[in-house]
């Protein structure tokens, strides 16, 4: 995997670990041990990668281990896929698990005894009120909730618990309470439910269960069986956190795992909801999970983000407490320093016009060894073919100069062919429509390399090209955000009225080096001049080349002085 720039990041979470474990600490004589807890309900994103760059990462920096456990305890909408997708991924980024994948349903038989457990103390109890009247008795800051069956014996409880198991009651009927405290100024306090009816099959378990822990109940049990000593999450669990300490302290569990919270990451121009998503796959406003303009860390893979790039972005924005969104185009501006070091060089022209060398003789023609990466020497070289027949970008050549303009133009100045030979344009063709069909240039024969012999000064630009008979034509995509507002997850908008109409444009019959014939997805370029690419996972073949802009040259992120 590229490596990894080395980045220092202030990390509280770092900081309580090191207390933990110092001596005298709360974990002392243990080994660090995370777990990343993905829900296989939807394709991960680039907000997850923080919290498994933080799981994973944690574990690394201490010599610890870190789990792969999969939440599972809610079955509506899991599925396997989402399973293997997520795994891939993990990998993809440089993270591994060794034999330590779990899922949250393995657990089930030990949280169902740990759930009659807790109604044999009397801090449990089966409750009767409907969804509808849970809600009326919840109260508010000042009103206590309220239950009936609060002092339901605990004979009577355990009966009932043990009737839901077997599927005797209606879903929404009942549910298991945990008795906490109705008055407590934190809701999630106030007599929490813990299991509830569900009647839907499980990805894993198929029908076994109809009743299903809730993830305030399950979570702290699965840390505890597997030994975990921190419990990384994001914010929103804080207000969760003394129902997790409460769990567990009153359930007979092998550990106590620490439970601390980090901010959740936010970045603009995008959404991080895998309900909105799962609303782009579905509503066919996108073309998969996978899309390159998706968030999800397959679609950056297809786009052309690189482990690195992503891992390095998620070190640098670092770790903290209070929420904040960070720029897309500092995500871009980790991807372009990683390719800017390490994608190869080679030339395409998206908007293809030819150019005839009029003074080159037809017929002709020879090679060039341009470097592949000027980075890296040890690369090597590649074969690139000249003759009196090129493509060079449409925008390379205009009818009439504008101010400043230094390209190609009749009469204009002298430019340079990159690696080539310096040319001076001479004149153009067009259709009966006034179109360019053809541009016409000469050459100096004693600028091979593209530096003139008398070393005089070339007062015009270096353009790319790539020579008409040995190109290849390509399908490029060009890629922009997805959504043109910045915050289209605002609370008043509607994100799909905030879809980029620009987000992808196609361009067909462009013309690249014929180096490219055997381009595979995981390789990236620098197609000069126009930005950084590479081969469509899924539908680039020799037959048919497609290449994804992964990131344009330009970068357009000013970081704070």
């Amino acid at each position: 995997m590229d490596e990894i720039k080395n980045v220092e990041s202030k990390n509280f979470i770092h900081a309580f670990v090191e207390e933990d474990m110092a001596e005298g600490g709360r974990c002392e004589g243990m080994r660090v041990h995370t777990r990343f807890p993905p829900e296989p309900n939807g394709y991960l994103h680039i907000g997850h990668c923080k919290a498994l760059c933080i799981d994973f990462g944690t574990a690394e920096k201490f010599g610890g281990l870190c789990n792969l456990r999969f939440d599972d305890t809610n079955p509506a909408k899991e599925d396997n896929e989402f399973v293997e997708a997520i795994q891939e991924d993990i990998h993809w980024l440089g993270f591994d698990w060794g034999d330590r994948m779990y899922y949250g349903s393995d657990y089930f038989e030990k949280t169902y005894e740990l759930a009659e457990a807790l109604i044999q103390k009397g801090l449990a109890y089966v409750c009767q009120l409907t969804p509808e009247e849970f809600k009326q008795n919840r109260g508010d800051i000042n009103v206590p909730a309220t239950s009936p069956w609060r002092d339901r014996p605990m004979e009577e409880s355990l009966d009932l618990f043990r009737r839901m198991r077997k599927g005797e009651f209606a879903e929404g009927s009942m549910t298991l309470r945990a008795k906490i405290d109705l008055t407590s100024g934190n809701f999630n306090m106030r007599d929490p439910v813990i299991y509830r009816i569900r009647y839907i099959e499980h990805h894993r378990q198929g029908n076994k269960w109809c009743i299903y822990p809730m993830y305030d109940f399950a979570h702290p049990i699965q840390d505890a069986l597997e030994g975990i000593t921190h419990s990384l999450c994001s914010l929103e669990y804080e207000d969760h956190r003394p129902l997790y300490n409460w769990v567990i302290e009153n359930c007979d569990v092998p550990s106590k795992p620490r439970q601390i919270e980090f901010a959740r990451l936010g970045i603009d121009h995008t959404v991080m909801s895998k309900r909105k998503l799962r609303a782009l796959v579905e509503g066919g406003l996108v073309v998969g999970w996978d899309d390159p303009r998706m968030p999800t860390l397959c679609g950056l893979r297809r786009r052309g983000y690189t482990p690195a790039s992503i891992r390095n972005f998620c070190e640098r924005i670092g770790v903290a407490k209070n929420p904040s969104t960070v720029e897309y185009a500092f995500l871009e501006h980790c991807l372009r320093e990683d390719l800017n070091d390490n994608a190869r060089r080679v030339m395409a022209v998206l908007r293809p016009i030819p150019l005839t060398i009029t003074n080159y003789p037809e017929g002709q023609s020879e090679v060039f060894e341009v470097e592949n990466n000027p980075n890296h020497p040890e690369d090597g070289t590649r074969s690139v073919s000249f003759s009196r027949h090129l493509y060079i970008e449409a925008d390379d050549f205009l009818k009439e100069p504008v101010p400043k303009y230094k390209r190609l133009y009749p009469d204009g100045p002298e430019c340079r062919l990159k690696g080539a030979y310096v040319i001076q344009c001479t004149g153009y063709n067009c259709d009966e429509n006034g179109n360019i069909t053809e541009v016409l240039a000469t050459y100096d024969p004693n600028s091979r390399g593209g530096d003139p012999a008398d070393g005089r000064k070339i007062k015009g630009a270096t353009i790319h090209w790539v020579d008409s008979e040995t190109a290849l034509d390509a399908e490029i995509r060009l890629y922009d955000n997805l959504f043109s507002d910045a915050s289209p997850d605002g609370a008043d908008k509607n994100f799909l009225e905030c879809l980029n109409p620009d987000s992808l444009e196609v361009l067909q019959n462009c013309k690249v080096e014929a180096t490219l014939a055997s381009a595979t997805a995981e390789d990236r370029f620098q197609f000069m001049r126009v930005g950084y690419f590479c081969a469509d996972s899924k539908d680039s073949s020799p037959e048919h080349l497609v290449f994804n802009r992964a990131v344009s040259l330009k970068d357009s992120f000013k970081p704070a002085q």
